[in-house]
């Protein structure tokens, strides 16, 4: 399965949309998740997942190449992952939903969970 990328069809779409591509990037298993640990610092490739739940490391090799095509990542000098420019937008994108998924916990009464990402 190639890189959702735009201009190029996708799962979700023969058009190409950035959108379309976007949302097909992000709705693969672990992506969004990614983006998510890779807020703050780089990581090493052990440290990250580890951050993701001990995810497969196929997987993890799998959406980091993903996401380093998609130009949202990079592997620097170090061997660690960091967001690149467009990476850190689409995380500062997902902070709104972060906010609303918040609030959502508590009005279903898992306010608990409201305080972890």
């Amino acid at each position: 399965m190639s890189t959702p990328l735009p201009g190029r069809p996708t799962g979700a779409s023969t058009t190409g949309r950035p959108l379309m591509a976007a949302l097909d990037l992000f709705g693969r298993r672990w992506s969004l998740r990614i983006v998510w640990e890779l807020r703050e610092d780089p990581l090493g490739f052990r440290v990250l997942r580890e951050r993701c739940d001990a995810m497969s490391s196929s997987v993890l090799r799998q959406r980091l190449t993903e996401l380093l095509e998609a130009r949202l990542v990079q592997q620097l000098p170090d061997s660690t992952y960091t967001l690149t420019a467009l990476g850190r937008e689409a995380h500062q994108a997902l902070l709104p939903l972060d906010a609303w998924a918040r609030r959502w916990a508590i009005e279903v009464g898992a306010d608990s969970a409201a305080d972890r990402p």
